[in-house]
């Protein structure tokens, strides 16, 4: 009988590795560069050779292992097939069938990286307990994933829970990295708070402390904190942005959770207070009462939600 499970998230700068057994406690975890060079061809072999390292240091035979899972950058289907992920250089591929032949056969279940994280909160972060909810990362860009009834959502191609290009602004002029304007990621992102904030302070003239240093997600959560004026306004807009975007998402999914993650979450409760007026404000009443909840798993979600895809596999 298999009594492991191995999770696998591939980032653009290392691949982070855990190893779990079947009740999804975590027994140890590693990380190993992601060697992007050459369309990284060697991305695949160096996870396979981790795992079975990881298996001869803790003699682990392959009839112990019920499988491995591994989240990409990516859009990934439901076959496991991703299609393309541009900070990897890989063009349209089947992780499963290609990762389990480096592996000897073993079982492999693949996912997109915002997706599986979805799944790993679930699971054992914040949305515990629940089988329906919209997990919402905010960090570089804005990710997301969706489960219904326990299960990921990943559409046609593997792109359901592109939450980050939401459109909500009909007045933009920059353009999102997809290409689209006035994308949910243009501010309610690190990146996209930074830009609300110096458009703030370039609308006013008021004092600011944001005025005396570089401007950052950071500084401005800080500065709301001080109760400095402009960071609050910055802080009402992201609010307003992403309230309206996860109504939405909440109209069409009616979800029991909404988790909050990424590096922005570090903020805090403070977000709730800026985020929850916007979402009551334009969500179908029937939707309201929703639960709001930080996550709590950091960068292991994604870990763990690649294990729990292969879980959801075999049992």
């Amino acid at each position: 009988m298999a009594n492991y499970v191995f999770g696998v998230d591939v980032g653009g700068t290392t691949v982070k590795l855990g190893l779990f057994d079947i009740d999804g406690n975590l027994q140890d975890k590693w990380e190993i560069p992601t060697r992007t060079e050459n369309g990284g061809v060697n991305i695949l072999p160096d996870v396979a050779a981790s795992v079975q390292a990881k298996m001869e240091e803790k003699g682990i035979t392959k009839d112990d292992v019920a499988g491995v899972g591994i989240g990409a950058p990516g859009p990934v289907d439901g076959r496991g097939i991703i299609h393309k992920a541009v900070n990897l250089g890989w063009s349209e591929m089947n992780l499963k069938k290609e990762l389990s032949e480096l592996l000897g056969g073993m079982q492999v279940e693949g996912g997109n990286d915002a997706n599986v994280a979805a799944l790993g909160e679930m699971w054992k972060g914040g949305g515990q307990g629940h089988k329906d909810l919209v997990a919402v990362t905010l960090g570089t860009g804005v990710g997301g994933g969706i489960i219904i009834n326990g299960k990921v959502v990943t559409g046609c191609n593997g792109s359901g829970g592109e939450i980050g290009h939401i459109h909500v602004e009909d007045n933009e002029t920059e353009r999102c990295g997809c290409g689209n304007l006035g994308c949910l990621e243009e501010y309610a992102s690190a990146t996209g708070i930074v830009r609300l904030a110096n458009r703030t302070l370039a609308a006013s003239d008021k004092e600011s402390v944001l005025r005396s240093g570089e401007v950052s997600a950071k500084a401005v959560v800080d500065a709301v904190k001080a109760g400095d004026e402009l960071a609050v306004e910055t802080a009402r807009k992201f609010g307003e942005y992403l309230g309206k975007g996860l109504g939405v998402i909440a109209g069409i999914l009616d979800p029991e959770i909404i988790v909050i993650g990424g590096g922005v979450s570090r903020a805090g409760e403070i977000l709730m207070d800026y985020i929850k007026p916007h979402y009551e404000k334009n969500v179908f009443h029937g939707s309201r009462e929703v639960k709001f909840a930080l996550a709590t798993l950091g960068n292991d979600a994604g870990i763990y939600g690649s294990a729990k895809l292969v879980l959801d596999a075999v049992v």
